[in-house]
């Protein structure tokens, strides 16, 4: 099973979110084709209402420590209630990293 698709269950069994996004953004980096070492997850549920950005956060971590513990070298976390979802227009896209091969940084 992939690390995104293991990702993804983990988050779809812990929060039942009402949308989830779990994108492979490894080949924005300098890492092997193929790689799964960096992810961005959009996070939508209801399970985040009266909690803040750091309880968020935290609960994410610690549902995927083994997995960060592992090959994941970066995660990205957007956690959103349906409220605060609805009221965005979609998430940003993620900087260019510095270091991917043919930049100059």
């Amino acid at each position: 099973m992939s690390v995104q698709s293991v990702i993804e269950s983990k988050v779809q069994a812990a929060l039942t979110p009402a949308h989830l996004e779990v994108i492979n953004e490894s080949y924005m980096h300098r890492v092997a084709p193929g790689s799964e070492t960096h992810f961005k997850l959009v996070v939508v549920s209801e399970q985040f209402n009266g909690q803040r950005l750091l309880a968020r956060h935290r609960a994410l971590n610690t549902l995927l420590a083994d997995e960060l513990a592992g090959g994941v070298h970066a995660l990205a976390l957007h956690t959103l209630t349906p409220a605060e979802w609805q009221a965005r227009e979609g998430v940003l896209d993620s900087p260019a990293c510095r270091g991917r091969a043919g930049t100059s940084a």
